[in-house]
């Protein structure tokens, strides 16, 4: 309980940005920082959405971005400033995972992909830092993934774009040292969610709930540090590969299904709608 009220007092007041906030995760996460008292903002590429989940909510502001247009996402800050006040903390959130062999994946979502997932990030990061630096102080928060650290069939381009954010978190991190800014990696295993919609998960590890997550970003916005990983046991298996040999590290993988989990295993028609979105093609 200490612990618990030791968190809400560090969160309450705390002017709070979540991307892809309309559902799933980034939803979640908004929900415990705004029962803690943060002043939450949420912005979605889906306007209807967004609009309906905020209100909801009741959060403070919340409405359309799109994470890879420069003056949407500027915008939208501006707003939350102008609202709330300067912004603490930065949750880049928003990503997609469509899935697919890499012969039979169109080029534009390899495009919409990298996008998305890197170049939004890299965007959120970049405008946050315009306003977080000159303050000396300010947290981003990067949603990466278990699958920036390893890898899988049907998810190439994915497990490409979450490594990239790893990277792009880690050196940032390292190239601000000392400005007052801090920055995060949240790196959850397979999310209850849409994103995993028609899939199974990896044999004999539970996946993960939204709340799980959202429950990572909010101890991470009271007590920040460089990663953490989500589910533990997840994560513990990620980090005991890096210290396997290869085959066997594979062997390892093979045997929890991630040949097939993204591949031969997938039920396309309960995948067909978050595909469809995901893709663009709504």
């Amino acid at each position: 309980m200490a612990d618990t009220a030791s968190i809400g007092l560090k969160v309450q007041g705390k002017v709070i940005v979540i991307t892809g906030g309309a559902r799933g995760i980034g939803l979640a996460t908004a929900t415990a920082l705004h029962n803690l008292g943060a002043k939450v903002a949420i912005g979605d590429v889906d306007e209807v959405k967004v609009k309906e989940s905020g209100a909801a909510l009741g959060v403070d502001v919340y409405g359309k971005l799109d994470v890879i247009d420069r003056q949407s996402f500027s915008e939208f800050l501006d707003d939350v400033e102008r609202q709330l006040g300067p912004i603490d903390v930065l949750v880049n959130n928003a990503g997609i995972m469509p899935l697919g062999r890499i012969v039979d994946e169109p080029d534009a979502v390899t495009r919409r992909i990298l996008d998305i997932n890197v170049y939004g990030v890299m965007l959120g990061t970049k405008l946050a830092l315009q306003r977080m630096i000159p303050r000396g102080h300010g947290h981003v928060i990067n949603v990466a993934s278990l699958a920036g650290e390893t890898y899988l069939a049907g998810a190439a381009t994915y497990c490409a774009s979450k490594h990239a954010v790893v990277g792009y978190t880690d050196a940032a991190r390292v190239e601000y040292r000392g400005t007052g800014v801090q920055f995060s990696l949240v790196m959850p295993t397979f999310v209850n969610t849409e994103l995993i919609a028609g899939t199974q998960g990896a044999k004999g590890i539970k996946n993960a709930e939204p709340a799980d997550v959202a429950d990572a970003i909010v101890k991470l916005v009271a007590h920040p540090k460089p990663r953490v990983r989500v589910t533990r046991l997840a994560g513990a298996l990620i980090v005991a590969q890096k210290f396997m040999p290869r085959g066997l590290s594979e062997g390892l993988n093979r045997k929890l299904g991630g040949d097939h989990v993204f591949t031969d295993d997938v039920d396309v028609e309960k995948r067909k709608a978050y595909e469809a979105r995901a893709r663009g093609d709504e």
